[in-house]
């Protein structure tokens, strides 16, 4: 189908928009890039009348998310001379929904796509009531998570539910599309079904009562970074340090008292068996089985070739539980930093740093030079922290602070700039919208790592989107916002 409708550009980014909703374009990957290369190197006149809205939001839409530089005043046909959008697109359903999730692949200084997030919103907000149930169904879920922002594999369960409705379908793609997204599930079950047996093994959360037991969502979190097949490996590897990093983070959270962090900290810093002897007794367990899961990494990065990768990997987890430390001990004795100085530690606490250097470790074609590059915080990681830690500490704010925590960011920022929760809560999310204008940069051509690597921190990002959705915790509290994803994912399968 590709072949065939490639001679044809509108009717094939048609296609290959519609292979990449369904979840499938991964096996077309090759084929998808020469189609887009050809069709941008063409530089198509999208002033002219053939090319409607739908159309042009579309092709923005795909260039951009495949790294190609396309203007956004490929817009400004639908301008009027007021600057403001046409009256007359206001009806147009499906070109206002296009232009939509074009605007959220956006860069700095391109408000034409600032203005369209807005007004699209607002007139498929009013429109959504009258519409027929397909475009209706579209709607809704877009107007609650943009797919630019949503985790592939739950837009991909999401869209084949309502492409099978829709009476232009295409048969073959939809039974398709149902045949992989069970094959594919069958192959994620497998994997939580190991992980969670060598969590079971573990069976540190008998011991450690007060740490959370969220080895399934780990594993979630670990398909929104990578759920291609050629991943399996690298997708168990982030789940088992997800959900270490859990029970390390609810004993600096909740637990251990000051002398016994101090301890505890140290002995991660010197990275030695025999330190298991100066730790209290609840943790010892847990320090024992923390480090031989990095020695078992270590051996099979050996056999590859690749033993430099744990280096990276210990020096993060090293930094992470020392930030982890000064949080412990700011909750502990009740002390309230300036915002810059709470800023500088809560950008390691997310923890987010730490897993990207994880997440690498079972990408083939990373190399050394690559956890170099990590190593020197480059611009999509720093964005990528702050959206992170301004959408987290926007969700566990309630929760902190009704268990007497007051170092926490938005607290810090409302003592120090004398104003309202609200307020800074308004503050952080454009803080973290200009973070996403700096990922979205990062990964247009000509970028400074490979997309396969790009593409990771895009995925995390969107995970964030998703598991903080509508100020909740899903982490935390995952009956609320990660439930229903799970489900869908891991148990139901499609009847083809």
């Amino acid at each position: 189908m590709l072949t065939v409708q490639g001679k044809d550009m509108v009717e094939t980014m048609n296609l290959i928009d519609t292979l990449e909703h369904l979840g499938v374009s991964y096996h077309f990957e090759e084929e998808i890039d020469g189609l887009l290369e050809r069709f941008f190197n063409l530089n198509s006149n999208y002033a002219d009348e053939a090319y409607d809205l739908y159309t042009v939001a579309l092709h923005f839409r795909l260039f951009r998310q495949h790294g190609y530089r396309i203007s956004c005043d490929i817009f400004k046909k639908f301008i009027d001379e007021n600057g403001k959008f046409k009256e007359n697109i206001k009806s147009d359903t499906r070109g206002l929904l296009s232009l939509y999730e074009a605007a959220y692949l956006r860069v700095h200084g391109e408000d034409i796509l600032e203005d369209a997030i807005a007004f699209t919103a607002d007139n498929l907000k009013s429109m959504a009531p009258h519409l027929s149930s397909t475009i209706e169904k579209q709607v809704a879920h877009a107007l609650m998570q943009s797919i630019h922002f949503g985790s592939p594999r739950v837009e991909a369960h999401n869209f084949i539910t309502i492409y099978e409705e829709d009476e232009f379908k295409n048969e073959l793609l939809l039974r398709f599309a149902k045949l992989d997204f069970n094959s594919l599930q069958m192959l994620h079950k497998q994997e939580l079904y190991e992980v969670s047996r060598w969590w079971k093994e573990l069976d540190l959360i008998s011991k450690l009562p007060y740490a959370r037991d969220r080895v399934v969502e780990s594993y979630f979190w670990a398909i929104g970074v990578y759920h291609e097949p050629q991943y399996s490996a690298a997708r168990i590897m982030l789940t088992k340090t997800i959900a270490m990093i859990s029970i390390i983070d609810d004993t600096y959270d909740a637990y251990g008292t000051v002398e016994e962090l101090e301890v505890f900290t140290e002995a991660i810093q010197r990275w030695d068996i025999s330190e298991i002897e100066r730790l209290p007794e609840y943790i010892k367990p847990f320090y024992s089985a923390f480090l031989n899961l990095y020695e078992e990494l270590d051996k099979e990065l050996s056999k590859k070739e690749r033993s430099y990768a744990i280096y990276f990997v210990k020096a993060a987890l090293k930094e992470l539980a020392r930030a982890y430390n000064v949080e412990a001990k700011w909750f502990i004795e009740g002390h309230l930093p300036p915002f810059s100085e709470y800023m500088n530690n809560a950008l390691i606490t997310c923890a987010y740093r730490c897993l990207t250097f994880v997440c690498l470790l079972g990408i083939k074609s990373v190399t050394k030079e690559d956890f170099e590059w990590l190593s020197n915080k480059p611009k999509i990681l720093a964005a990528s922290l702050i959206i992170c830690r301004l959408i987290d500490d926007i969700a566990t704010y309630k929760v902190e602070k009704e268990r007497g925590q007051i170092a926490t960011g938005i607290e810090s920022y409302m003592v120090e700039n004398g104003v309202t929760k609200e307020v800074v809560i308004d503050k952080f999310y454009k803080m973290a919208t200009n973070a996403w204008k700096d990922v979205n940069e990062e990964c247009l051509r000509p970028t400074s790592s490979s997309r396969e690597i790009l593409m990771r921190f895009l995925n995390f990002d969107r995970n964030i989107d998703v598991i903080y959705k509508g100020n909740e915790d899903g982490y935390t509290q995952p009956e609320k916002v990660l439930k229903p994803h799970i489900i869908a994912l891991f148990i139901d399968l499609f009847e083809v």
